[in-house]
């Protein structure tokens, strides 16, 4: 005899569609990113298309990591998958990491500006909501 899930409520229910738009955002921007043409890199100011040329490898597989798993994540937790919760935890380790070391590792505060802060952190702050969220869902018997 299985027990059934308690109903999510509709805040949930919006919260994990625009996780999963905020995710298939992130990835198609990591796809944007790989694909970069030599016309839009050339484009770049010259700062900008340095630490992009020179970004380690394992950077850009970090970026891959964070925008794939947390896709995953918020897939499966439409699906009411508990697996999202690692998932979202690995992605948010992956997104400090990748961000992290391009904004100190790599200098982009001194080089670009603190401006250039704003939008990772928000990333950060997302990616922590969305594994909140994911918790949350477990804890209230919505997700498992």
């Amino acid at each position: 005899m299985s027990v059934s899930k308690p109903s999510m409520p509709l805040w949930f229910k919006v919260a994990v569609g625009a996780a999963i738009l905020w995710t298939l955002a992130g990835v198609f921007a990591y796809y944007s990113d790989v694909t970069m043409s030599e016309e839009t890199l050339a484009a770049m100011p010259d700062a900008q298309r340095a630490m992009y040329e020179t970004r380690p490898g394992w950077v850009v597989g970090a970026y891959a990591i964070a925008v794939f798993a947390a896709l995953a994540g918020a897939v499966l937790l439409a699906f009411r998958n508990k697996l999202a919760t690692p998932l979202f935890a690995v992605s948010l380790v992956a997104v400090m990491v990748q961000m992290g070391f391009v904004l100190f590792g790599m200098g982009a505060i001194t080089t670009l500006g603190v401006s250039a802060a704003i939008f990772p952190a928000i990333i950060v702050i997302l990616g922590a909501a969305m594994l909140w969220l994911s918790l949350t869902g477990q804890k209230r018997g919505w997700v498992g």
